[in-house]
């Protein structure tokens, strides 16, 4: 954190020597300068956003929007700010603006899903992700693709939730949640051997990236595991799961199991 504030701290610096620098000079290098300034006031209303100082990221959007109203990063930065203070309506209003200003935008526009998702409007949420999902230049495209597939098994679309997580997995191996959405599937439909493997290739990608178990991979784990009477790993994910989420639903499932012989 100490690292982040001070690397905020320098940037608002060269914003504002930069700022200085161009009153002296004129055409071509004043437009350049302009368009740095406004880069580097909404890369600080970023950082300061994550850094969860909300005034000093209202502050760099008011400088962003001084030089440029019709920024749509900008307009961006203050709809997940709008978010944080759950500030609903405004948050939704200026992601739209946001879009209305750039429709290709696809950063904007995956955050307004996950805002979507989060209020509950699935089917929006979805029609969003679709959109981000097909933008091929979107650095973060497998995730888009590992949220459609969320979004489509909100709505019921299993055939669709598989084609999206398998996207995903096709574009980035380390989607660790698809791996397990698809398991589940897989395990749901009795197909025991892929549902295995799929969660193999689960464990290796959350390990690989330091994601701790959950008490849902645990108990799918279980239950793979005693499907093929492998029972000292099936115990080991069972004593996890009661030692680490001893209240969860999942635990209360497997103690139900033992209890009626599963």
């Amino acid at each position: 954190m100490v690292k982040t504030m001070q690397s905020l701290k320098a940037l608002a610096l060269l914003v504002l020597l930069s700022a200085c620098v161009t009153s002296e000079t004129g055409g071509f290098a004043v437009d350049a300068s302009r368009d740095r300034a406004l880069n580097d006031y909404i890369q600080l209303a970023f950082g300061y956003y994550e850094a969860d100082d909300m005034v000093r990221a209202k502050r760099h959007v008011d400088n962003a929007l001084g030089i440029d109203r019709r920024s749509s990063e900008a307009h961006h930065v203050r709809a997940l700010i709008h978010q944080r203070e759950a500030e609903m309506e405004l948050a939704r209003e200026t992601f739209e603006q946001s879009l209305s200003l750039d429709r290709g935008n696809s950063r904007a526009r995956n955050n307004f899903a996950a805002f979507l998702f989060s209020r509950g409007e699935f089917e929006e949420a979805y029609r969003q992700l679709r959109i981000v999902s097909e933008d091929t230049d979107y650095t973060a495209r497998p995730m888009a693709f590992q949220n459609l597939g969320l979004a489509a098994l909100q709505l019921d679309r299993e055939e669709d939730a598989v084609a999206a997580f398998e996207r995903a997995l096709l574009l980035d191996r380390n989607m660790f949640r698809s791996s397990l959405e698809l398991a589940r599937i897989h395990f749901d439909k009795g197909e025991f051997s892929e549902a295995r493997r799929l969660y193999e290739q689960y464990l290796s990608s959350a390990g690989f990236l330091g994601v701790p178990q959950t008490a849902r991979s645990l108990w799918l784990g279980y239950q793979i595991e005693t499907r093929f009477d492998n029972r000292e790993q099936a115990g080991l994910y069972a004593d996890e799961l009661a030692s680490r989420f001893p209240a969860s639903a999942e635990h209360q499932r497997y103690r139900e199991s033992r209890q009626g012989g599963g």
